[in-house]
């Protein structure tokens, strides 16, 4: 495995070590010591109790008994909590209603692993003992449970959107060419290493203080606030860092720091609730699972002249995010390709399971696999390798082919470059000869081979959720403490920002305290999600402090009677002219002198807009680039595969630490591999989640990593918008990248067809449809011969 050029080395601590260089993760010691505090770490209060739940079993049902006396003389049990002792809200959409807290005795359970109640005891393991004692009857009603049934029923959480450009169905009846089909996108359970978890501790005055692992912590103060019934200023969010969010914690933490904020309010005692695994598949949201189905129109040359696309998400029995999620997957099913026709709808479709939500990507995979099957089956048709018919159809600066679908001319082509420079790096044409070989001369075994693109939009598709704050306070003996509105969840972000703080003064950067993100120290945050952590918060960061460090440079200017020209901040030092301070004697002249060395700073972000009713507009700031080959072996008589080899290069700007950037571009491609070949949720007929713990539900381990794993960033690429230091996203782009393994595997099933057919291969590509798109290939070769 290759990650790090050989004359790159991660250093600790320098005040040279500033932007662009390698410096590692500022816990990674405390990771690795288990020093790190996550919120069950904790120290707790003496009295402490322990909440946990009760679970609804079925799908779709009014409640007509819930008898919990039993749970209340349970062992241990101090108090009980149903809906009807919330004094507040007791709904906790994020965005629009449909997300009750609770169910009451008497109202309708919409989904199997609803929460009916919450019991608080001494132990955690009396409460989940207490919660199993309850007695509860049902008069069940028909769930939807597949999108198909939703789709039949006309049953959505919110409206169905289209996006039109050119006319489509000119376009497609004067093609020469014409296909038709559809396909199944699984869904993806998040899988964070610390589960969800709330620590609350009652206040003076109604107040609380809230630990939760939550990528959203204003949010979160909101709806404690709400359900409680005090102002948002009694209510208070701390949260240092997250084992693992990837996005399974933007809106499914609230529900929990809600119920043990209640339940502490209701005793006046600190509660805590921690779900085990197999509960937290049950009872919390995943990526959304989709229906793709389509009408392409082409050339003779595989030119795509006109698309009619209709993307299907499941979104569960309540809207959460899938209006954005949903629009972003419809945003993103051109990905790097020019449609000058295309009509584009997406259905918000409403299931009897638990609400889909955020994860990596936020629907803007489920769009490009779409594309990128329809790209593949396209190839076979007219005879071509894939990758020819992807470059045909990029967008480019010539013949008006720099405009998506919904409006947004692309200001920087990196696409062509990127994908021509990986297609040498990696040898794929001789590997694309050598692979055809094999594959003619082993008739059990086949190889595979794929190079896809990722063009990626960065920003919120909400606007108002592109702003962020800071607050920066410079200490006399020069040490700095640092909050802003972004949330740590291994993702290396409090690394990023510190660093921006330690370059702008010319610091150290073990000078900068990277401080719990807290809503009464930053307040009103957005979510620490679509991509966006480094540049909504960096650019925060930056702004106050240049506000201190002008405030600074304006003193020395009057003290010392100088020009501001002849003050610098250069390596831990102040310079004035002739006379040099360290940064902590400048800090304390400055403070003697009564000048103010604390600052908020804000950002937001430039140029964003969206027009819903025509569905044009502007909603990224700008796109991430990047692109991966994907060589892959397969058995055609058990379907089982295996990764032989990756090479990726991608675009993340001028980088602010290439490790961190490479860290995340293969923890993300491996995360999106597992996404399209290993990790399957299984509802059962009843509406249960069959696969709810990890010996079900496969993640990929270690061993399938790909045995050569090639990552490079794309060098002197700089980001040509004002972005921090003209660096580009990085969380989210490289998932997308996975996507490559999945085209691989249906390279080399088309390969038994002489490449003559496209396999149906639905995602996961399990080893079972693998083998029954085996099967599938065979036939048509048999035909054909």
């Amino acid at each position: 495995m290759r990650s790090l050029p050989k004359n790159q080395v991660v250093t600790t601590s320098s005040s040279k070590t500033f932007i662009g260089k390698n410096q590692k993760h500022e816990s990674a010691d405390k990771h690795v010591s288990g020093e790190a505090l996550y919120v069950d770490d904790q120290p707790s209060n003496a009295n402490t109790l322990h909440a946990y739940i009760g679970l609804s079993t079925v799908a779709r049902g009014i409640i007509t008994k819930l008898d919990l006396s039993k749970v209340k003389a349970a062992k241990g049990v101090v108090d009980i909590l149903i809906l009807k002792d919330v004094p507040g809200h007791t709904d906790i959409g994020p965005i629009f209603p449909g997300d009750p807290l609770m169910v009451n005795e008497g109202d309708e359970v919409q989904f199997y692993g609803q929460v009916l109640f919450a019991v608080a005891a001494t132990s955690h393991d009396l409460a989940r003992k207490a919660a199993k004692l309850s007695i509860v009857e049902y008069q069940q009603k028909t769930a939807d449970i597949t999108i198909e049934q939703g789709l039949a029923n006309e049953s959505f959480v919110r409206p169905s959107h289209t996006i039109q450009c050119g006319d489509t169905k000119q376009a497609l009846a004067r093609a020469h060419h014409t296909l038709s089909g559809e396909m199944q996108i699984g869904g993806q359970e998040q899988m964070y290493l610390e589960g969800q978890a709330s620590y609350c501790v009652p206040t003076e005055d109604g107040g609380m203080t809230v630990y939760t692992s939550t990528q959203n912590p204003s949010e979160g103060q909101k709806l404690v606030a709400e359900v409680l019934n005090v102002p948002l200023s009694k209510v208070t969010v701390d949260m240092r860092r997250m084992g693992g969010g990837f996005g399974g914690k933007e809106t499914n933490a609230n529900q929990w720091a809600c119920i043990a904020a209640l339940l502490a309010n209701k005793t006046n005692r600190a509660v805590k609730i921690k779900l085990a695994r197999a509960d937290d598949m049950v009872a919390t949201g995943k990526r959304h699972h989709f229906l793709s189905q389509y009408k392409v129109g082409f050339d003779e040359c595989g030119l795509i002249q006109a698309l009619d696309i209709t993307l299907s998400g499941g979104c569960g029995i309540s809207p959460d995010l899938s209006d954005a999620i949903v629009d972003r997957a419809m945003f993103h099913c051109d990905n790097a390709y020019h449609l000058a026709n295309a009509n584009i709808t997406g259905h918000r479709v409403k299931t009897n399971t638990v609400s889909n939500t955020a994860f990596r990507g936020f629907g803007g995979p489920q769009g490009m696999v779409a594309i990128e099957n329809i790209i593949d089956n396209v190839a076979r048709v007219v005879g071509k390798d894939p990758l020819e018919i992807r470059k045909l159809n990029f967008y480019g600066a010539k013949g008006n082919r720099d405009v998506t679908p919904y409006g947004q001319k692309i200001e920087q082509h990196i696409i062509p470059d990127l994908v021509t420079r990986l297609e040498k790096t990696s040898n794929y044409q001789q590997r694309r000869q050598a692979i055809a070989e094999f594959n003619k001369a082993s008739p059990i075994l086949k190889k595979g081979l794929s190079l896809t693109p990722v063009k990626f939009g960065i920003s919120f598709t909400a606007q108002h959720l592109n702003q962020a704050g800071a607050l920066v306070h410079v200490y006399t003996d020069g040490s700095i403490a640092l909050n802003h509105g972004g949330t740590e969840m291994g993702q290396g972000l409090f690394t990023k920002i510190a660093q921006i703080v330690a370059y702008e003064f010319s610091v150290d950067i073990d000078t900068v305290n990277c401080m719990s993100t807290r809503t009464d120290k930053v307040p009103n945050t957005s979510p620490t999600a679509a991509s966006s952590g480094t540049d909504l918060n960096g650019m925060a960061a930056r702004d106050a402090v240049l506000k201190i460090k002008q405030r600074m440079i304006n003193f020395a200017c009057e003290h010392f009677n100088l020009n501001a020209t002849e003050i610098s901040f250069n390596n831990n030092q102040v310079i004035a002219a002739q006379q040099t301070f360290s940064f902590a004697e400048f800090a304390q002249l400055a403070y003697m002198n009564r000048v103010s060395l604390s600052a908020t700073g804000y950002y937001k972000t430039p140029k964003i807009y969206y027009d819903r009713e025509k569905g044009q507009g502007h909603p990224f700031f700008y796109y991430a680039n990047g692109a991966a080959v994907s060589e892959v072996l397969i058995d055609t008589l058990t379907g089982e595969n295996k990764v032989l080899r990756v090479d990726i290069c991608q675009d993340v700007g001028q980088s602010l630490n290439p490790a961190i950037d490479i860290g995340q571009v293969e923890g993300a491609f491996i995360q999106g591999m597992g996404w399209m070949t290993t990790v399957e949720l299984v509802w059962g007929d009843d509406g249960r989640l069959q696969t709810m713990n990890p010996a079900g539900y496969k993640i990929p381990a270690i061993g399938d990593t790909p045995t050569e794993f090639n990552v490079e960033l794309m060098p002197d690429s700089p980001n040509i918008e004002a972005t921090i230091f003209h660096s580009k996203a990085v969380g989210e782009p490289p998932l997308m990248l996975g996507i490559s393994v999945w085209c691989a595997i249906r390279d080399a099933l088309s390969s038994i067809s002489d490449y003559q057919y496209s396999p149906s291969l639905d995602t996961p590509a399990t080893p079972e449809r693998i083998l029954a798109a085996c099967e599938q290939m065979s036939n048509l070769a048999a035909k054909q011969a």
